[in-house]
């Protein structure tokens, strides 16, 4: 990305900031493992949406006041004898190429920057990153800062700006689509890999390796989420991962995987056949959630309420169960239908923003997955598509990605 997305990013969150207020966010850094061992680090996204910087150990500071706005970086200084071990930090000059911050200091400088600015500006709000997803998590940097700075400056206002942010992450620009096209793009060349190489009596790791080498060999060094590759009965489990099971002659293998590239996810799932051919019992199935998937897609455009996807399509694959005699009423479609049908996607898989009351606008993104898990046939069903709403309509992003019977049948008899 160029630094004027960033700086357009920044300037977007100071209108939602109040006057006399400090934006302090965190890059993070990667839990320890064992021993000496760290998870690879991944920046804090929201951090990296308006800074560009995908190091470790660093701070945002933006002080607003009088309708001005001064920005600070804080990255860690250079050790000659570490970046030997790790390789070089990012310098003062790299990080405001990036970001487009000028004022840049090292992080040994924060606390006390922060004091000075607490001692000679009135201040009345500090906003912070403060997600919580569940109660007892391991707190967060940004959630110890808040509570530091409770203690020690009482009368300020901690403010969650953690909304805000994903309130404009919501929106993706024409750069944010590109990459999203782009990790789509990567992940389809690896499942026509994995497809092609896909025979009975392989184990689904192995298959799995098919789509690694694809995305390794085109440089992505993270995934959207952990790979599913799911055969037979295996297939009705919505967040399979063991990934260890041999692949039965006459099975459909459920792919649910994604490249990220640049960050940004690209979000596929695909079923086909191990042996090229479905039965007419695969097919039938497989069609009723080709339906509506495509019934889905064509409903999106701006002003639709996002709740009537999924009504839609839990509709579709009630009456088309029923016509086949799977279900007698559509209520009994909870049995084999159990899941939304579409989420946000962007720098993360399940994307950030607010569901509630949520109608359509152009610049989202959605996935659209409808699927079928009938375990006592032992077929698992899932079609993704990745789509943006445009501004009277939609684009499907994973269009070149082929969906019909016909289509994988002559893939896979080549």
């Amino acid at each position: 990305m160029n630094k004027d997305f960033y700086v357009k990013n920044r300037n977007q969150l100071y209108e939602k900031m109040e006057e006399r207020s400090l934006l302090v966010l965190f890059a993070g850094k990667a839990p320890q493992k064992s021993a000496d061992e760290a998870y690879r680090f991944v920046p804090n996204r929201n951090f990296l949406y308006l800074t560009g910087i995908d190091k470790p150990n660093i701070v945002f500071l933006a002080h607003k006041t009088n309708d001005s706005v001064q920005e600070y970086l804080f990255i860690e200084k250079s050790d000659p004898v570490w970046e030997k071990w790790v390789g070089k930090s990012i310098t003062k000059e790299e990080a405001a190429n990036v970001s487009g911050i000028n004022n840049i200091q090292f992080i040994e400088q924060f606390e006390t920057f922060l004091s000075r600015t607490f001692l000679t500006n009135v201040l009345s709000n500090i906003y912070l990153d403060l997600e919580r997803r569940e109660i007892d998590e391991v707190m967060t940097k940004a959630q110890q800062f808040a509570q530091k700075i409770h203690g020690n400056y009482p009368y300020l206002q901690i403010k969650n700006v953690y909304p805000d942010i994903c309130e404009l992450r919501v929106f993706k620009t024409p750069e944010e689509i590109e990459k999203i096209k782009k990790a789509i793009e990567i992940t389809n060349k690896g499942i026509k890999n994995l497809m092609s190489h896909a025979k009975a009596g392989m184990k689904e790791n192995q298959l799995e390796a098919y789509f690694d080498f694809t995305l390794k060999s085109e440089g992505v060094r993270n995934y959207a989420f952990p790979t599913i590759v799911a055969s037979g009965k295996n297939g009705t489990i919505l967040h399979y991962e063991k990934n260890n099971a041999t692949v039965e002659d006459g099975s459909l293998v459920l792919l649910d995987l994604g490249a990220q590239y640049d960050y940004y996810n690209g979000d596929i799932s695909y079923t086909f056949p191990v042996n090229g051919k479905f039965t007419e019992k695969q097919k039938t199935f497989y069609n009723i959630v080709l339906k509506a998937l495509r019934e889905t897609t064509a409903l999106i455009k701006p002003g639709v309420p996002h709740p009537k996807l999924n009504e839609h399509t839990k509709k579709v694959l009630a009456q088309e169960c029923m016509n086949v005699g799977l279900i007698k009423e559509e209520s009994e479609i909870g049995k084999y239908y159990y899941h939304g049908v579409s989420h946000f996607l962007g720098l993360d898989t399940h994307d950030v923003g607010d569901y509630k009351d949520l109608i359509l606008k152009p610049g989202m993104v959605l996935t659209v997955e409808p699927g079928l898990y009938i375990e006592e046939e032992e077929i698992g069903i899932r079609i993704e598509d990745d789509v943006l709403v445009t501004e009277d309509s939609h684009e499907v992003l994973s269009k070149d990605i082929f969906r019909s019977v016909e289509e994988i049948e002559a893939f896979m008899n080549k």
